[in-house]
């Protein structure tokens, strides 16, 4: 493939086609699953934009929080394992944040206009956060 257009460019571009020339000129059930079809594609565009960084990220912070190396797979089936065994509790340090930006990494993918979504990026909530989530219960231990 060349250098450019990337990608996500040209997926981009044939959102923008079915949704502004297509659309326009359809209509019932066609016109549904060319908006279907539309968004689709945009979705598809922000995993290839957004999805490698968010999966490197998510790797790093499970092999930070399980003391070990390997793929995003084994190492969330090890995670869940231990959720599952009580061997890593879920009050464990840096539990709680990697869970956030794991959810807020696929919502920005997946639902980047959910409301509740928009509304934790407007608040700033992010994993370096020192305050608990709204209505939850603060369990770190904050003595000095």
């Amino acid at each position: 493939m060349m250098d450019e257009p990337k990608g996500d460019e040209l997926v981009a571009v044939v959102a923008a086609f079915m949704r502004d020339t297509v659309l326009p000129g359809l209509s019932g059930q066609v016109a549904f699953d060319a908006r279907v079809a539309a968004n689709a594609l945009d979705l598809a565009c922000r995993e290839m934009r957004l999805g490698p960084a968010a999966e490197r990220a998510e790797t790093a912070r499970l092999a930070a929080l399980l003391g070990r190396e390997g793929s995003r797979d084994d190492l969330n089936r090890d995670l869940c394992a231990r959720i599952r065994d009580g061997s890593l509790a879920l009050a464990a340090p840096g539990l709680s944040d990697h869970l956030r930006e794991t959810t807020l990494a696929k919502l920005a993918i997946d639902q980047p206009t959910y409301a509740t979504f928009k509304q934790v990026q407007a608040e700033g909530w992010h994993s370096t956060a020192d305050e608990p989530w709204p209505d939850q219960p603060d369990t770190q231990d904050r003595t000095p």
